[in-house]
């Protein structure tokens, strides 16, 4: 099952992340944000 792209975009290139579990994912750098982060 492929993972919704949910619109928040990386702040490192702007593309599309993924939201998986407790994690924000960019498909060019891997895990960008995740639940230790206190920010967005």
């Amino acid at each position: 099952m492929a993972e919704k792209a949910n619109g928040r975009p990386c702040p490192l290139c702007g593309e599309s992340m993924s939201h998986r579990h407790c994690k924000y994912v960019c498909p060019q750098h891997g895990v960008v944000y995740d639940c230790s982060d206190t920010f967005y």
